[in-house]
């Protein structure tokens, strides 16, 4: 009637299959008999082991209150009054409130940390016992020594975490704007409204943080208010690619068309669309014309050389699928996830690792058309006078071999390739407009398709203004 642990069991996927035969084939087992396993989600958990568990999360909560809640549930009236000092319970809060914070910037992704680090429980245990050892051997005359505060928050017990260094950077900057003699005084705030209470009893922090907003703004973590769309549109997706994921995968959908009809049809209008591979001797032949070893065409070799493989790839899977959805060859894994990817209108995994991101399946495939075309129309017709910038798989190569063909075109006046820089200038025209490359004296080319995040431009004063006028 015993009970087994089992920890970090994502480290041993293949032992599970062993526990499911052991548990499922046992003659008798004890009515007080409880197996505990703990593990990091991973796709490869066996699944029936995990439907037939009771799931428990430990997660770090949401929101500043409720993440002070728990921490301050954890606090006794005893560790409130482990020391004498009139910073402690100031520093206390503060360790708290800090502890939050950098949990909580972690669901905003690349804006929050540009690496997502496992701030945990031990973290917070370790700065309020440096904390409280601190002031234990303070000399009451000097002082908190705040130098050696932030570099022990922000360098050792968090920064130990943080490989990144504008990550780094950020969290030293929170050790410096938080931590200091400023903190005492009435008017500080970590954010409007947010201060460090005054209280003697544990139920005296509980109460003041009970009394903070349930959903907080951004602005709170020295975030933009913007970051907030981004949470919620990630989560937002997040959350319909869950609920589509777990769908019944039943070959019928009711009185309409099976699964299978749907995938066939789709698969069949995609084929049709598809363009025709290139032929390689073609290819090298036409480059032969335009000049092969010019900069500028080796870079479209390597454009064309990465189009046809996905060209390949698409053309492959879509035949495969019909016959294995006919029954002719056997549905194999990566089959049955493109079947189910391109029935939920999503990119199929095999496809989306050697292309571009895209929402939708079908913007997917309209841009494969539009970025072929102009690999095409380049190679037959000659270079174009425009170039369609995010068309590109490799967008920096463009920029690198523009370079090269400018450098070689001014080697008459000494131009060497580590000197030459690129600067970029908005033009007056719209992309219709362009009947020619940029005059000969200038150089270059002319570029579109980039897009501003967070920014309009004004195109008669040549100058970014406010995306969205101001409320």
């Amino acid at each position: 009637g015993g009970w087994l642990l089992l920890q970090n069991c994502h480290l041993g996927l293949e032992f599970l299959s062993e526990l499911v035969d052991t548990i499922t084939t046992a003659e008798s087992m004890n009515e007080d008999f409880r197996t505990w396993i703990t593990t990091e989600a991973h796709p490869e958990f066996p699944i029936n082991l995990l439907q037939s568990s009771i799931k428990f999360t430990n997660e770090p909560p949401q929101g500043v209150k409720a993440g002070l809640k728990r921490t301050y549930s954890a606090v006794t009236q005893d560790h409130l009054e482990v020391s004498n000092m009139p910073q402690w319970k100031p520093l206390l809060y503060a360790v708290a409130f800090l502890h939050t914070t950098v949990q909580e910037r972690r669901k905003f992704g690349p804006l929050g940390w540009n690496i997502p680090y496992e701030f945990n429980q031990a973290d917070f245990a370790a700065s309020v016992q440096f904390v409280q050892n601190h002031l234990d051997d303070m000399d009451i005359k000097r002082g908190v020594n705040w130098s050696c505060v932030r570099y022990m928050l922000g360098e050792v017990q968090y920064g130990g975490r943080v490989t990144d260094d504008l990550d780094k950077a950020l969290l030293n900057t929170y050790t410096r704007v938080w931590f200091g003699e400023h903190m005492f005084s009435e008017k500080f705030c970590f954010y409007k409204d947010y201060v460090i209470p005054k209280g003697k009893m544990v139920e005296d922090y509980l109460q003041y943080i009970e009394q903070l907003p349930v959903v907080d703004t951004p602005e709170v973590f020295g975030l933009h208010p913007n970051a907030d769309i981004t949470y919620q549109t990630n989560l937002a997706n997040e959350t319909l690619s869950t609920i589509v994921s777990i769908q019944p995968k039943d070959s019928s959908t009711g009185g309409g068309e099976t699964r299978e009809a749907v995938v066939q049809r789709l698969a069949d209008e995609m084929l049709e669309k598809l363009p025709p591979d290139y032929n390689p001797h073609e290819v090298k032949a036409q480059l032969r014309k335009m000049g092969a070893f010019q900069p500028i065409n080796i870079f479209l070799r390597q454009e064309i050389d990465r189009m046809q493989h996905v060209l390949s790839r698409v053309r492959t899977t879509l035949i495969d699928l019909k016959l294995a959805i006919d029954g002719t060859i056997i549905m194999s894994e990566e089959l049955q996830d493109a079947l189910d990817s391109m029935y939920d209108a999503r990119i199929p995994k095999i496809w989306f690792r050697i292309s571009w991101e895209s929402a939708t399946l079908g913007f997917w495939f309209t841009e494969l058309l539009e970025r072929n075309q102009q690999f095409s129309s380049w190679l037959h017709d000659g270079r174009p006078n425009q170039f369609w910038m995010t068309g590109f798989f490799n967008p920096q190569g463009f920029l690198t071999a523009m370079r090269q063909e400018t450098t070689r075109m001014n080697l008459a006046k000494g131009w060497a390739l580590d000197t030459v820089v690129l600067h970029n200038e908005v033009t007056k025209m719209m992309k219709e407009d362009v009947a020619g490359p940029p005059p000969a004296d200038i150089g270059g080319v002319y570029i579109y398709g980039l897009f501003l995040e967070g920014a309009g431009w004004d195109r008669r004063n040549s100058k970014l203004v406010e995306s969205a006028p101001k409320v």
